[in-house]
């Protein structure tokens, strides 16, 4: 650990307030089960003393290309993060991740990284194979090696954050470490195959399904290497700075492109093997999902759904099959849920809006 890293985390560590992050992390819990009885879920740290929690140290910006290649560099950036939120004195639950971006899962099967360009400030992504051949050798080869890709880098990182964890007492009570990336079973093979995934699941359903079947494995396998260097708390963990009930938050972005019809058989039956196995947790996803939407609330173990795009989708179908059944909806931007409420539309105290 660098000097520079070191001051940083000792200024975070003395500006923790206990009483402050009990009471945001209990305001989280009390939401999660149905103790909130307001309209719209808006927590903000209320600080005994009045006083906000500016840093007394300067904190490096980290880019995140110099972040991936380097773990100081990316411990400093995940906790510029925190301390931000102590400074702003927002309502985010304090976390932390190892941010390699969304092809962490992906490029375990050794497809090609393609990192952005440093002046972009984007996370990687990764070529897609488009080759049913190339398909086909990875489902025979079997779950790949978990080292591949970004794999090492990922776990090497959470060992990190937890070797911190245990060093700052504060610091490793109330900065939650969230799992990886990983996204979900269908945005897997989505990234892995490409864009003809979609006619496949048309002309060689039987094909795709293998590759699910080894995007489920793959994802359990690292996931439970991931869970031995950092637990899953057990009462709840964190994304994003959002609380939810459960262990993971899965990905469906590739569900858009499906009917509901495709939906059930190729991407619920998926999702709900993981949330059986890590014991629950929340759905993201971006675009339109107002007409899958029925078929991901019957998913067990489905606490809590995060959509990233409110305007693209019939809201109101969104809300009868998710606040109206206990699901909580989480980061809905605020201009959807106040006119929620404009229009007499009950929430039910199951939305959270920053």
């Amino acid at each position: 650990m660098n000097d520079t890293l070191e001051r940083c985390l000792e200024d975070l560590e003395a500006r923790i307030e206990p009483q402050e992050e009990d009471a945001i992390l209990q305001a989280w819990r009390d939401f999660s089960e149905n103790r909130f009885s307001g309209d719209i879920f808006s927590p903000r740290r209320s600080r005994p003393d009045g006083l906000n929690r500016p840093p007394q140290v300067e904190w490096p910006r980290v880019s995140i290309n110099t972040a991936l290649g380097d773990f100081d560099a990316m411990a400093l950036q995940q906790f510029g993060g925190v301390s931000k939120t102590l400074a702003d004195g927002g309502g985010a639950v304090l976390n932390v991740r190892c941010n390699y971006g969304s092809s962490i899962a992906p490029l375990l099967f050794g497809v090609e990284v393609f990192v952005m360009d440093e002046e972009l400030e984007t996370l990687p992504t990764s070529r897609p194979l488009n080759d049913k051949a190339a398909i086909r050798r990875l489902i025979d080869a079997g779950v790949p090696d978990l080292r591949t890709g970004y794999g090492a880098r990922v776990m090497e990182m959470g060992r990190r954050f937890a070797e911190i964890a245990r060093r700052y007492p504060k610091i490793g009570k109330y900065v939650f470490i969230y799992h990886p990336d990983m996204q979900g079973p269908m945005d897997i093979c989505e990234v892995v195959w490409g864009s003809t995934i979609f006619y496949a699941a048309l002309d060689e359903p039987a094909l795709v399904k293998e590759l699910l079947e080894l995007s489920v494995a793959t994802y359990t396998a690292f996931m439970r290497e991931w869970e031995r260097i950092v637990p899953f708390r057990p009462d709840g963990n964190a994304h994003w700075g959002l609380y939810h009930k459960g262990q993971i938050m899965l990905r469906d972005d590739s569900a858009m492109n499906f009917s509901p019809v495709m939906f059930r058989e190729f991407i619920g039956p998926y999702d709900q093997r993981l949330l059986d196995e890590f014991g629950g947790g929340a759905i993201h996803f971006c675009g339109k999902g107002d007409h899958y939407i029925p078929a991901m609330s019957e998913l067990r173990g489905l606490h809590a759904i995060n959509l990233s795009q409110p305007h693209l989708n019939d809201m109101e179908k969104i809300y009868r099959h998710s606040v109206d059944k206990g699901i909580k909806l989480l980061n809905l931007t605020r201009e959807a849920g106040e006119a929620a409420l404009a229009r007499g539309r009950d929430l039910r105290g199951q939305v959270h809006c920053a």
